[in-house]
């Protein structure tokens, strides 16, 4: 079991295609993090039903190829959450001890490997219900991507948000 967790957020890129005569793919509209708000409940089932596809209850930190880190991750888990009113996904992580300044950064390779090409590459491609249409959630936003500690997220005030690393 766990013994403490860790929060990693990460901008979400979630865009719904307006029914038009061309065709769906012509004219994607970006819905922004803070329009994301309203749609949240919608996404977290979405992301309830892909995580239910995990074999154990260790989530994504099963696929942890490195062994040292994958002992001290106990499990990883994808979700959004709402932050200064604008949804955000989230990686909550269960350590069964503290990571080095390494292993987090290797544990954030795996994260980004994980939102661009893994997991985050199935969620995209599930269109997901709401009362204003279908919209599609993305974990990778190539355009604006960095990874955030939890301190980071809750303690900046937002408009310093330039002491981040920027991932990618």
């Amino acid at each position: 079991m766990a013994n403490e967790t860790m929060s990693i957020f990460f901008p979400l890129k979630i865009l719904t295609y307006p029914e038009g005569e061309y065709g769906l793919e012509d004219s994607p509209m970006v819905i922004t993090p803070a329009e994301a708000v309203s749609y949240e409940d919608a996404i977290l089932a979405a992301i309830a039903k892909v995580n239910r596809l995990f074999e154990n209850d260790r989530g994504l930190a099963e696929y942890i190829r490195d062994e040292t880190l994958n002992k001290k991750v106990y499990s990883l888990y994808p979700s959004v959450e709402i932050v200064d009113g604008e949804l955000w996904g989230v990686m909550t992580v269960g350590l069964k001890e503290s990571l080095s300044g390494e292993e987090t950064a290797e544990l954030l390779d795996f994260v980004t490997g994980q939102n661009s090409d893994g997991y985050g590459e199935g969620l995209e491609q599930r269109p997901i219900k709401t009362p204003d249409g279908e919209i599609y959630v993305s974990f990778w936003n190539h355009e604006n991507y960095s990874l955030k500690l939890e301190q980071e997220m809750k303690n900046s005030s937002p408009d310093l948000g330039y002491g981040s690393q920027v991932m990618g």
